[in-house]
């Protein structure tokens, strides 16, 4: 088995990115290398959000800052409903090229499964200082995706575990559930299922995508 990329390299030229090179053999996955990106002065900051069916399913959430994509993996994905708190797990920074992936990791990878990209688009820090902000633990934001809009906040309980919270605003709702009402990919309009058959999944990795969609009587178009 060819060894994880970095095993016995020097990822340090990599910076922020290091851990995520470490963890992953770009010869076998289908995922990005980590390559830190440039922000053009004119361009507005990225957010993505990625459903991923590895050993659980749950949501990625990632937010552009500082050439990276700072990354949380929200178990049962982001609510409209400011009266639910989503656990949000921070995990390394990933490369901004991996805001256009979509497909399977092979078995037996880190994360292997089917990913999709549930929503993407822009966001505006409501916090003056987002380092100040990400050291204090409470980062607002206002996001403008296709799905996740409005301002939104994340708060840090201890070390990695934080708290996705939607605000109070006109893209709040007490009775939207947007995993079930909008399950497809904002970029293919395929469901998880649909995605793992395309990019030729194990029988087991179709089976667990297929378990990761809503049934077809909640789901609305994306």
């Amino acid at each position: 088995m060819a060894k994880r990329s970095g095993a016995t390299d020097d990822l340090s030229r990599y910076g922020r990115l290091a851990e995520y090179n470490r963890k992953r053999r770009f010869d076998v996955t289908p995922e990005p290398p980590g390559r830190a990106g440039k922000k053009k002065p004119t361009r507005a900051l990225e957010f993505v959000v990625q459903k991923h069916r590895a050993s659980h399913l749950h949501y990625d959430f990632r937010i552009e800052h500082e050439g990276v994509m700072l990354s949380w993996a929200v178990a049962k994905g982001p609510s409209p409903d400011p009266s639910v708190r989503r656990l949000a797990m921070m995990t390394e920074p990933h490369p901004m090229d991996y805001n256009d992936f979509e497909g399977v990791i092979p078995e037996g990878e880190y994360g292997g499964g089917t990913v999709m990209i549930w929503d993407r688009g822009t966001w505006e820090p409501e916090s003056p200082d987002v380092n100040k902000a990400l050291a204090k633990g409470d980062l607002k934001m206002r996001l403008h995706g296709k799905k996740m809009k409005g301002s939104w906040v994340l708060v840090r309980m201890r070390d990695r575990q934080w708290l996705l919270i939607k605000h109070r605003d006109q893209h709040a709702s007490a009775t939207l559930d947007l995993t079930l009402e909008k399950p497809k990919s904002v970029v293919s309009r395929r469901s998880m299922v649909g995605i793992a058959r395309a990019a030729g999944a194990s029988a087991r990795q179709l089976e667990q995508a297929a378990g990761a969609d809503p049934p077809r009587s909640t789901a609305k178009p994306a």
